[in-house]
């Protein structure tokens, strides 16, 4: 007869193997429904944007699950008919310029924010905050009223004006957290060495902001790029960017081919997600998040 010790009675019981554990996840409803909804999203996703993609290839579609024919008419069609080329070279244009006005206008804000005490700063930090909570037709408006006053609307230069209005905020929003996390007794020991402020900010704050900076850029391109309301508002004719070129080809006076405006719609895509990916080279989306070393306990 075999005898079992106090030990094997008290020994607590052992934990399901890993693949059982993970049958268990899958077979679970709850895993289920978000599985479903998750390729339910993903099929109207593709469907939404495959159509556009479709039709914008396609001579006539009615009724039938695929086009009768495929050209690329409509391309070229779209490209000179709408002028596709000043704008993309306008899109890109503002968006360069709206980045690194933001960037130089931000980070040192951000660093006074991040580093100095004052009365009044959670007031500024709710007036950050109000370009990019509020819908941006809701300070559009007199904002393009401004700008037409002293005639810097209908151009270039105010749609680069209008949108650094939200971007700017974006960017010292994004930059206070990653400057907070840099231990200050870095600039002391410099500032005790002899070096200036702007040594100090140029010459070691800066390297060590390159992840924000580039984090914070990509968000204010990606953001200039898809600002409709703002543009609209303070555009003319030839400083039209891709989004508001796109509004008008649908809303102007006249009869268009729905395929021009879909390869137009195609073409904006495509320089969205170009851009997306030449940003994606060179930073990780893990950037945006700053994290903070915690001491460790005694």
């Amino acid at each position: 007869m075999t005898t079992v010790t106090t030990r094997e009675k008290t020994r607590a019981p052992q934990s399901p193997p890993p693949t059982e554990r993970r049958r268990r996840i899958v077979a679970s409803p709850g895993a289920w429904l978000v599985w479903g909804a998750v390729v339910l999203f993903m099929v109207f996703l593709v469907g939404i944007v495959g159509s556009v993609v479709v039709n914008s290839f396609g001579t006539r579609w009615f009724g039938t699950w695929l086009p009768e024919g495929w050209t690329t008419q409509w391309y070229t069609q779209a490209w000179t008919e709408f002028d596709l080329f000043q704008v993309v070279i306008v899109t890109l244009e503002v968006a360069a310029a709206v980045v690194i006005l933001s960037v130089l206008i931000g980070v040192p804000a951000s660093y006074v924010l991040a580093r100095r005490n004052f009365p009044g700063k959670r007031l500024v930090y709710l007036a950050f905050l109000l370009p990019i909570m509020m819908p941006p037709i809701t300070y559009g408006i007199p904002l393009a009223t401004v700008l037409y006053k002293f005639n810097l609307a209908g151009n270039i230069t105010g749609v680069i004006l209008a949108n650094l209005v939200p971007c700017v905020p974006f960017v010292i929003l994004t930059m206070t957290p990653f400057i907070e996390q840099i231990d200050p007794t870095i600039e002391k020991a410099a500032r005790m060495s002899g070096a200036r402020t702007l040594s100090v900010f140029t010459r070691i704050l800066a390297p060590l902001l390159v992840p924000g900076i580039l984090a914070a850029s990509i968000l204010v391109l990606v953001r200039t790029v898809g600002m409709f309301e703002l543009t609209f508002l303070t555009a003319g004719p030839d400083s039209n960017t891709l989004v508001v070129a796109l509004f008008n080809s649908m809303n102007a006076a006249g009869i268009r081919a729905q395929q021009s405006v879909d390869s137009m719609a195609v073409i904006y895509t495509a320089v969205m997600m170009v851009l997306l990916v030449i940003a994606l080279r060179f930073v990780n989306p893990t950037q945006l998040v700053a994290q903070v070393k915690e001491e460790p306990q005694p």
